[in-house]
């Protein structure tokens, strides 16, 4: 395939190299996940670079479909070996499909030293979208996740693991991360000691399968849960941190800002206020009382 890519559009670069890249997510689990475009760029790509030859077959197969390309290996012990016979074929007019076990290449799988790679020599690169255990984990969390950082996988070892979880003793953002089942007992007991008891997370395991399971609660309430033992693959969504609650006196600034561009008083007060974590009726209190102050220091 060196006429159209498997995104169903012209593959040619400024360089008029005609061969792409094309990264595409695969199903985490149900096979119903996949996505049409999937479906056809398995069938049509010159190359699949797989990271599991075997299930990415098993994969096809579930889906009737024929893979006509080369079928290659693309895991982490020979990403850096494959990339440069990679690279000489999307330069001589043909389309790899990179494709992992399950979800997107490159998050926390193999793919983003192929996409580095390619944009070094200004190679076409292009994404089919799909599943994602960590936008599923967040949307099934319960907890506020507007802002969210992903760490990949936690250290392995205790000691380095908590300075990792110390990183995150103030973020306010929810986090999430992947684990180990066989590490998840000890992952969420560190977690305990350094964010303490009650800060809240959730535990979605097998996430699309037959035993898809979410659990919910307190990082005490998940450290017991976690140590009868847990099969499967796990994503944590762990809450941001609670914001420590600001001295209404230190936002009078931030309000006089706000009513000097044209909001009314009350209007800046509540917009502070929420940013802030703090009551609206101390902060207005607190902006009336810092005025009256103004007023006698300039009095005659």
């Amino acid at each position: 395939m060196t006429d159209e890519s498997a995104a169903g559009e012209p593959a040619v670069s400024a360089g008029g190299v005609s061969g792409r890249l094309v990264l595409a997510a695969t199903p985490m689990g149900d096979v119903g996940d996949a996505s049409r475009r999937l479906r056809e760029a398995l069938a049509t790509a010159d190359i699949v670079a797989a990271e599991d030859t075997r299930r990415t077959r098993a994969l096809a197969k579930a889906l009737e479909v024929e893979i006509t390309g080369r079928v290659v290996s693309f895991y982490d012990h020979v990403e850096t070996a494959r990339i440069p016979t990679l690279l000489a074929d999307i330069e001589g007019g043909r389309t790899v499909l990179l494709v992992t076990d399950a979800g997107m290449p490159s998050v926390s799988d193999p793919g983003y030293r192929m996409v580095a790679a390619c944009v070094a020599r200004d190679l076409p690169v292009t994404c089919l979208p799909g599943p994602s255990a960590v936008t599923t984990a967040l949307a099934l969390s319960a907890l506020p996740v507007e802002r969210f950082c992903f760490d990949g996988f936690p250290p392995r070892k205790s000691g380095a693991r908590r300075e990792w979880l110390r990183s995150l003793a103030a973020e306010p953002r929810a986090c999430v991360f992947f684990e180990a089942p066989h590490r998840l007992a000890d992952c969420l007991a560190d977690a305990v000691q350094v964010l303490g008891p009650d800060r809240r997370a959730a535990v979605c395991r097998e996430l699309t399968k037959t035993y898809e399971e979410i659990v919910r609660g307190t990082l005490a309430e998940l450290a017991a849960w976690a140590q009868e033992g847990v099969r499967g693959e796990i994503t944590v969504v762990l809450a941001g941190a609670a914001p420590e609650s600001a001295d209404p006196a230190d936002l009078v600034g931030e309000v006089e800002t706000l009513t000097a561009s044209g909001m009314r008083l009350k209007d800046a007060c509540g917009e502070v206020a929420a940013m802030a974590g703090v009551s609206r009726r101390e902060l207005y209190d607190a902006v009336l009382t810092a005025r009256s102050s103004d007023e006698r220091i300039i009095e005659p």
